[in-house]
């Protein structure tokens, strides 16, 4: 019997889901770094703030957590790009 998982391996779980998530990943491209090349450097941190505010908006309705950590790595995204 296999043992139910741990409060880590789960957060790692959810962590990978925000970060990295496999089907967002085509070969060696990740959609977010088409979507950066596709709409340029303004147009990119529009999309995040977009994003941002999605996630927040449905917190409540959807995934909880893991919305919150979405959108806390947009904002990320948007803190790191600042010149």
């Amino acid at each position: 019997m296999e043992s139910p998982p741990t409060l880590r391996s789960v957060k790692s779980l959810t962590q990978e889901a925000v970060d990295h998530p496999s089907h967002y990943t085509q070969g060696a491209v990740e959609c977010i770094d088409a979507i950066e090349a596709a709409l340029g450097r303004e147009g990119f941190r529009a999309f995040c703030r977009g994003s941002a505010i999605k996630y927040l908006w449905r917190t409540d309705l959807k995934n909880g957590e893991e919305d919150l950590l979405k959108a806390q790595w947009y904002i990320k995204r948007l803190l790191t790009d600042e010149d």
